[in-house]
This record gives C-alpha cells, sequence and structure tokens, in this order.
C-alpha cells in the first residue's frame, strides 16, 4: 500500500506491501536524488515511520531516475559554509542532523537492503554504507567525493564502511576521491551483490528475509549491530539472552 507523504516528505516516496517490505525511494531524480535541506528532512522523517511500524519486516532503499544518490547539493554546501551551525552538537541521539540520514538504516531494528544504479557520490555513498546489504549495477559509478570539495565524509562514513571496506582501501579512496564502478565495489567491500537490476535482486532478497521469523530477524540485526563494539563475553550473553526469549515466546 501507498503511505500517505507528510508535507516533509515530498522528496522520498514509501509504500509498504502485504508482505511488510518497505520500497523506499528517493524521488528527486531531477537532481540526481542530491541532498538538500528538504531532501534531509525527507529521509529523516521516512525512517521516523518506517521505525514505529511493527508490521516492518525489511526496507529496501533506491533512488528515482538515474541515479541512486549524486551527494550533497552544492547550492547547500556553500550555505552551509556561510553558516555558523554546531555540527558537532548530537540532535539524532549519537549523530546530528546529517549523519542521521545514514546511520537510521542500520539503527532501523530490520534488515535495510540499499539498490544502487547510477551515480552514487559523497553522501550518498554514505547513505548506501547505512543498509545492511548493497546490491549495485556493474556500471554504477561511485566515490568518496568529499574530499574534492575540502571537506570530510562526515555522515557516518568512518563509522559505517568500518570492517566492510579494508582499512587501507578506504582511506586510499576517501584521500584521493577517485571514482570506482559497482563491478569494483564488490571486490572493495562497498556491494555485498553485483546486479544489472539492482531492485529486482533486493527485493527478491528482501522477500526471502521477510519469510523468516519476524522476532528472529530483528533480533539477529540487533546482535549483529551490538556485536562490534562488545567483548566476546558480552556478545556470547547477548546470544543467549535474546535466545532465550525467542525460544519462551515458541514455549508460550
Amino acid at each position: 500500500m501507498n503511505l500517505p507523504d507528510a508535507a516533509s516528505e515530498a522528496r522520498v516516496t514509501v509504500t509498504l506491501d502485504e508482505h511488510g517490505i518497505a520500497q523506499v525511494r528517493l524521488s528527486r531524480a531531477d537532481k540526481l536524488n542530491a541532498l538538500d535541506d528538504a531532501m534531509f528532512d525527507s529521509i529523516i522523517a521516512a525512517g521516523e515511520r518506517l521505525a514505529a511500524m511493527d508490521e516492518l519486516r525489511c526496507v529496501v532503499l533506491s533512488g528515482a531516475g538515474k541515479a541512486f544518490c549524486s551527494g550533497l547539493d552544492l547550492a547547500m554546501l556553500g550555505t552551509l559554509a556561510a553558516s555558523d551551525l554546531n555540527l558537532a552538537a548530537r540532535t539524532h541521539g549519537i549523530a546530528n542532523r546529517f549523519q542521521q540520514v545514514a546511520m537510521q538504516w542500520r539503527a532501523l531494528p530490520v534488515p535495510v537492503i540499499a539498490a544502487v544504479h547510477g551515480v552514487c557520490f559523497g553522501g550518498g555513498l554514505q547513505i548506501a554504507a547505512g543498509a545492511d546489504i548493497r546490491v549495485v549495477t556493474p556500471d554504477a559509478r561511485l566515490a568518496v567525493m568529499e574530499l574534492k570539495w575540502g571537506i570530510v565524509p562526515d555522515m557516518g562514513h568512518f563509522a559505517l564502511w568500518r570492517g566492510l571496506v579494508r582499512d587501507d582501501v578506504l582511506r586510499e579512496l576517501t584521500w584521493t576521491a577517485r571514482e570506482f564502478s559497482g563491478e569494483a565495489a564488490q571486490a572493495l567491500g562497498f556491494a555485498t551483490h553485483v546486479d544489472a537490476d539492482p531492485l529486482a535482486q533486493a527485493t527478491q532478497i528482501a522477500g526471502e528475509i521477510a519469510a523468516r521469523d519476524p522476532s528472529a530477524i530483528r533480533a539477529a540485526k540487533a546482535l549483529f549491530n551490538g556485536a562490534a563494539d562488545m567483548t566476546a563475553e558480552a556478545i556470547l550473553l547477548a546470544e543467549s539472552v535474546a535466545q532465550d526469549r525467542l525460544l519462551a515466546a515458541r514455549r508460550g
């Protein structure tokens, strides 16, 4: 079903099917889904709505038109440079507003799959990093673009790619801002799958996930999210606590 859009969500569409799979589409196609102020608000609002859906089982995140997301709108970059905005202020839990558009996908209690085509630059690549799984076209163009403009990636780049992309590779691509293809992205660690039709492949994977026990899927995502910063002892205990709850529910 199509979910009614709030005014702040005009640049993002959200649909939910009968299996609990949400299709979230960045919808500023005329600007290659570039991130302007309204787009930031729209993405965050969509994430907040999804987080409140008990029936949600999986999310597929994609871009309308010719691209996934071309990154920060350059007009907005000029506005930010001229402002006295305090980016160190935490406005969304551990994140600021700009980081939230990427971090919220990792924080959602269900798996998120990004379907990437066309260009995926800068902030767009960081949004894709927030997904749990990424399906990318072989001819997609990706880049850690920020150093080209004299800034650093600051929307979760260093937190989200950690453990996925080899450290020296991530440093080189960050410092050079060079482009790489979707085909290369898989070998580099930026893509899970390479497919000519990433939306179809992502939706197929979402269907397989949605067919599993939703409580177990959510428990597994929570364990994945917590494990990176936990000791082995804490991870083992968290596994046991989650399993106790799932088994108790089956008995109950």
